[in-house]
């Protein structure tokens, strides 16, 4: 059974010789027979059906393969197919076209365009790209793409979408967590030493403003010691030696009401009860803050800077008491 348009010659009989003195037939010796096929029609046209079930060379497909997007064209100049995995949330546009030509040296121009012919700009997103057909032009020549449409994973998809990423999330946790605490203790420390050598040059002229607001606030309160010794000898003189005590005695009584109007204005400026502890840590406070304007010592500064060093000192030795008691404790429990 051949295929239509093609047909059998039919094979060609020899002539019959009669012999002169005996009527017989004899036949010429037989020559070889041939089967020959002839093909009609347009020979394209036979070639098509060879090639019926296969892509066309030039044609640019998208399918989805493990939940990516798999981009399949020819190359230009080595004329073979090649598949582009393309990562939605990540890749781009440009990073894109960047693939197609560093794949392909001989790809000169490539752009995307939409049906409508605008271009769309280099910084799109291919999971924007990807949601409806567009237009791939390399060297000039447009071809079309078709996208097809993801179907919306349903609610229990989702589910155990989450579930995967909490187990992935848990395993990574197990695998790697002491390998990140080790690293994060080793920032921790370099952190520490870096604040540290900020802090010398500071700590240093701290400590001289801090000797002399110290020498000033002690020299005062030996002063006010002083003056209320002054104070108690005088009116003892005046009482023993120059007065009598019924006169001193109503003196005495208005110099410790003047006292308490005194102690009870300094709260009212402070809004700090009158001690002794509270008063030396105010003055102490205000030769600090002058001999630091004196000296150009920035307060703000260095308190952030002792700020941060607490903090980092702290978290170094959380991450160091989870790493040596509270991990081994938890593996052995998960274990």
């Amino acid at each position: 059974m051949l295929p239509s348009g093609l047909y059998l010659g039919r094979s060609l009989l020899l002539p019959t010789i009669r012999a002169r003195d005996r009527a017989c037939l004899r036949l010429r010796p037989p020559t070889p027979q041939v089967l020959y096929m002839k093909l009609c029609g347009n020979s394209k046209y036979y070639q098509a059906l060879h090639y019926g079930t296969v892509m066309p060379p030039d044609e640019i497909t998208v399918n989805y393969r493990h939940g990516l997007p798999l981009v399949t064209l020819t190359l230009p100049s080595r004329k073979e197919r090649c598949q582009f995995v393309v990562k939605p949330m990540l890749s781009t546009v440009g990073s894109f076209l960047q693939d197609l030509q560093n794949e392909d040296k001989g790809i000169k121009t490539a752009a995307i365009i939409t049906a409508d012919g605008s271009e769309i700009p280099a910084s799109t997103l291919m999971d924007t790209l990807l949601m409806k057909g567009f237009k791939l032009v390399i060297n000039k020549l447009a071809y079309d793409v078709q996208c097809h449409k993801k179907e919306k994973p349903t609610e229990e998809h989702m589910i155990e979408l989450e579930n995967l990423k909490s187990l992935v999330h848990r395993l990574f946790t197990i695998l790697h967590l002491e390998e990140f605490q080790k690293k994060r203790e080793r920032h921790l420390m370099a952190k520490i030493d870096h604040l540290k050598e900020q802090l010398q040059p500071l700590e240093q002229v701290k400590a001289r403003i801090e000797a002399r607001s110290e020498a000033k606030t002690s020299g005062l309160l030996w002063a006010g010691l002083a003056l209320l010794s002054v104070q108690g000898g005088a009116l003892a003189w005046l009482t023993w030696w120059v007065y009598s005590w019924d006169i001193m005695e109503p003196i005495t009584f208005f110099l410790t009401f003047a006292n308490s109007m005194v102690f009870f204005a300094y709260f009212i400026i402070t809004r700090q009860n009158y001690t002794y502890s509270s008063v030396r840590s105010r003055q102490f406070l205000q030769f600090f803050h002058k001999k630091s304007k004196q000296q150009c010592f920035d307060v703000e500064q260095y308190n952030k800077l002792k700020e941060d060093l607490a903090k980092a000192t702290e978290s170094l030795e959380n991450v160091r008491h989870s790493l040596h008691f509270r991990m081994p404790g938890e593996l052995n429990k998960k274990n």
